[in-house]
């Protein structure tokens, strides 16, 4: 007789044959499952959350490649699963990476331990309890995953397992009941406007491959969102030309980046037209830049190429460096920089622009401004190994260095104080480490 521990206390056993595979860091994903008989103190809640069928989970389809996240060591450290070279080909057949066997004994209790350490369980308020009650979405959310990043689930490593349940999951836990508190306000009959996610996070820590897994996990769960950057509202090449001559000398400004060099009247048209896609059949275009253009000083991607969105829309995932910077005294930037102080004045307007359409917020914070010289090291130098153009160490701590004084004078007043316009009730901060993974 097989024995399923789901907690340290209750356990059910099956009266007939109960068909598990296990998952080789001792979760577990289900196939099948039959009649329990269950102990006393197995309350019902937690019986149902046990009974997650796999085959309807694997019916759903996944995209055959992924846009991001190639770059991550957490992705590529998979040396356990002897499908891996078929991974990075494509999705690998499901039928080849079960046992020909199922286990007629395995335990979630390892999975459910795993998730309870994650480091944002307290920032969440989640108990132990309330993870057991939802441990099927876990598993869920987690296989889905899976899929999207051609992981094998049954090897998981430690690392991987890691940025699912300690991050991206939680992460994504939270951002429904913010959609589900959005939706509330809205009386019966009413048109539910999109709830507006705000991503600030400094550059190369991750933020696009999370905000990627989120749509994903969005879309596989029957709901649709829109992703945009602040990258999106970039001026043209010319109006940045523009700018650069009415400041000669401001490093600051000479190329893309700062506050300044956005179209912010587009932010405002696309944030307005977002929010009324409330409707099936309701579409728009969203605005992307491409950076490639004129040898890298960058362009307004041609609008035939622009992403269409379709309503009704759950969330508008927004994400960017600088997002929720709040303008400061001018004594205070020009101690960081002089050249700060033109960058200053055009912030004022970014809250009009974007920050008041943001009802929710995630925050991730850093230690240290100079891990993002570190992470775009990191990636010009695979980028250069894969054979493709990268920048140089010279030229990346040019970028970088560009960047820099803003971090250093509105990342302080950011993390104590939370975002411009931001609601302590919706706001979730995430401190990561050099790893780019969550810490408490």
């Amino acid at each position: 007789m097989a024995v399923l521990n789901i907690l340290s206390k209750p356990t059910m056993t099956t009266t007939t044959s109960l068909s598990l595979y296990s998952h080789c860091n001792n979760s577990i994903i289900f196939s099948c499952y039959d009649r329990f008989s269950v102990g006393s103190s197995l309350s019902p809640s937690v019986i149902v959350t046990a009974k997650l069928n796999f085959s309807s989970l694997t019916s759903r389809m996944v995209p055959q490649s992924s846009k991001s996240g190639l770059g991550c060591s957490w992705i590529k450290d998979n040396s356990r699963c002897p499908d891996t070279a078929a991974n990075n080909r494509g999705l690998f057949p499901l039928h080849s990476v079960f046992p020909t066997k199922p286990a007629e004994v395995t335990s979630i209790q390892d999975l459910f331990e795993f998730i309870c350490m994650g480091p944002l369980l307290n920032e969440l308020g989640l108990t132990s309890e309330m993870v057991a009650e939802s441990i099927d979405k876990w598993l869920e959310y987690g296989l889905h995953l899976c899929r999207l990043f051609q992981l094998n689930e049954l090897y998981l490593t430690i690392p991987q397992k890691a940025r699912f349940y300690h991050y991206y999951v939680p992460v994504f836990l939270w951002c429904e009941q913010q959609v589900s508190y959005h939706s509330s306000k809205f009386k019966d009959g009413e048109d539910v406007t999109p709830l507006v996610i705000g991503f600030s996070a400094p550059q190369g820590c991750g933020k696009t491959t999370l905000v990627f897994a989120l749509e994903y996990l969005f879309r596989v769960t029957g709901r649709k969102s829109a992703t945009i950057s602040i990258d999106d509202f970039y001026l043209t090449a010319e109006d940045q030309a523009k700018l650069r001559e009415k400041n000669p000398g401001n490093a600051l400004l000479e190329f893309r980046g700062n506050a300044g060099s956005h179209d912010l009247p587009l932010s405002v048209e696309t944030l307005t037209s977002l929010s009324k896609l409330t409707k099936e059949g309701m579409k728009m275009k969203l605005p992307r830049y491409d950076k490639s253009a004129h040898n890298g000083r960058g362009d307004r991607a041609d609008p035939s190429t622009w992403p269409e969105v379709e309503g009704p829309l759950t969330a508008v995932l927004f994400e960017g460096w600088m997002l929720g910077f709040k303008p400061l005294p001018v004594e205070v930037v020009t101690a960081v920089d002089p050249q700060l102080e033109t960058v200053n004045k055009t912030l004022e307007a970014y809250y009009e622009a974007w920050d008041k359409f943001i009802k929710a917020w995630i925050v991730i914070k850093i230690k240290d401004p100079s891990c993002v010289y570190q992470w775009r090291l990191q990636a010009e130098i695979a980028m250069r190994a894969d054979g493709k153009p990268g920048m140089s160490d010279e030229e990346v701590m040019d970028f970088v260095s560009r960047y820099l004084p803003a971090y250093k004078a509105y990342l302080p007043s950011l993390y104590s104080e939370g975002p411009n316009g931001s609601d302590p009730e919706h706001l979730l901060v995430i401190e990561i480490d050099e790893g780019r993974n969550a810490i408490p």
